[in-house]
């Protein structure tokens, strides 16, 4: 009688529990099913037809696709180039953010608005960056040219191979300052305590950082690693625009170095119609991700550390 009373006493909404919570997650449930699920059960199904895009007389043609691809060799050279591109930036990136970060970490006068000038730049929207970049690269009327020339150097075609390959490692080195911002947070949250007594024992400054401050950061480096390496794998806006003479559609006109991977998936879809093809090539680069992601992660047990083990909380 006291428990169905104290029922009847509670709210409406209380009583229903498992209801509310469904009514409340239903908007991200919807979103996920019609935005995320039934689009990519589409695409699968695509991968699986030789679909154009536009007629209607298409077939199911099965891992046909799949199998063509593996014997791609423009796709497969495509995806070395986007390797090659990851393993450079990721960890000049990573290395370049950190270096600022401890730089912009110290009491300077004006700190703050140099901390503000590093990270401007990563709020460029990235089709502005690339036009922007594309003129600095000019090879007759670009400033670094410019500047290369008053100590005897150049003029460099910049934005042909092998040089193209060079000024798309350089653009994105430009948007160092939202890494450095997330290592600029890390490094605030070391306890200045463990440094002072590394001092006191005996450890350098050298010392000091390699082995008490990249150690208590290194979760935030593992997801400066792993976050880079996505978006690196993943990049098409600016090579395209870098191209000489860039135009919609245009694939042509991006120079071999960096003809990516997501490039050459653009070509198929919108140069060459081939949309099952298309299809077929992302969902082997998703694979191809999360297993670069996954190895990452299974290495992150040999120089993450965190202030709590997890082992010992399982």
């Amino acid at each position: 009688m006291a428990t169905e009373r104290a029922r009847r006493g509670r709210p409406r909404w209380k009583r229903h529990s498992s209801g509310t919570f469904y009514l409340f997650v239903s908007p991200w449930i919807l979103g996920f099913a019609l935005l995320t699920a039934l689009p990519l059960g589409y695409a699968l199904a695509i991968s699986l037809t030789n679909f154009n895009g536009v007629s209607e007389r298409w077939r199911w043609v099965g891992l046909r696709n799949y199998a063509e691809l593996m014997g791609d060799a423009e796709a497969i050279a495509s995806l070395v180039r986007t390797l090659a591109y990851t393993a450079i930036a990721v960890p000049l990136m990573v290395a370049g953010g950190l270096g600022l970060a401890v730089l912009l970490n110290r009491r300077l006068k004006a700190v703050g608005l140099f901390r503000t000038i590093f990270f401007l730049p990563s709020v460029v929207p990235v089709v502005a960056m690339a036009i922007m970049w594309k003129l600095i690269f000019n090879r007759d009327a670009g400033i670094l040219n410019a500047i290369l020339e008053k100590i005897s150097i150049g003029p460099i075609a910049w934005l042909v191979d092998p040089n193209a390959f060079y000024a798309l490692i350089i653009l994105t080195l430009w948007g160092l300052g939202g890494g450095m911002v997330i290592m600029l947070a890390a490094l605030q949250g070391v306890p200045a305590e463990l440094e002072e007594a590394a001092l006191v024992d005996g450890a350098n400054r050298w010392h000091v950082f390699r082995h008490v401050t990249v150690p208590i950061i290194s979760p935030v480096i593992f997801f400066q690693v792993v976050t880079g390496i996505i978006a690196s794998l993943q990049i098409i806006i600016q090579p395209m625009l870098l191209a000489q003479t860039a135009q919609v559609g245009r694939v042509s006109e991006v120079p071999e170095s960096t003809h990516l991977y997501m490039v050459q998936v653009y070509q198929e879809f919108f140069v060459n119609s081939r949309y099952g093809y298309g299809s077929a090539m992302l969902f082997v680069f998703f694979l191809v991700i999360l297993a670069i992601t996954l190895f990452v992660q299974r290495s992150s047990r040999l120089w993450v550390h965190y202030t709590v083990d997890r082992e010992a909380d399982r």
